[in-house]
């Protein structure tokens, strides 16, 4: 049985969570789109819709200033899909490399 471990008690890298940050907003916008002032920072961050893996309208709103809805575009599933295949050769690299065994020291030519 595999464990997972509580992932709000392990500490995150931000860096690796930077990393996959493009696979995560597009895997959610593929679900349904999406508006927020934090979003809009993460995707001027990490440049998806300069891309086109995103889509983007204004609709006018009653209580301010239009809000900028977002929406996962064509594009955007090719991205997705290398992005989830480079994730899960990484999670294979990792778990290989967690769970390896010592080698074996190869012997030196006084041992022969």
């Amino acid at each position: 049985m595999t464990h997972t471990p509580n992932t709000l008690a392990v500490p995150q890298d931000a860096q690796s969570l930077r990393g996959v940050l493009p696979m995560l907003i597009l895997s959610q916008l593929r679900l349904a789109e999406s508006y927020g002032y934090e979003l809009v920072v993460r995707l001027q961050n990490i440049g998806l819709e300069q891309e086109g893996s995103l889509t983007s309208r204004l609709v006018a709103s009653t209580a301010g200033p239009a809000r900028k809805y977002y929406s996962f575009s064509p594009a955007g599933e090719a991205t997705l899909e290398l992005a989830t295949a480079r994730w899960h050769a990484l999670i294979a690299i990792v778990q290989t490399g967690l769970t390896a065994t010592p080698a074996e020291e190869p012997l030196r030519e006084d041992q022969k």
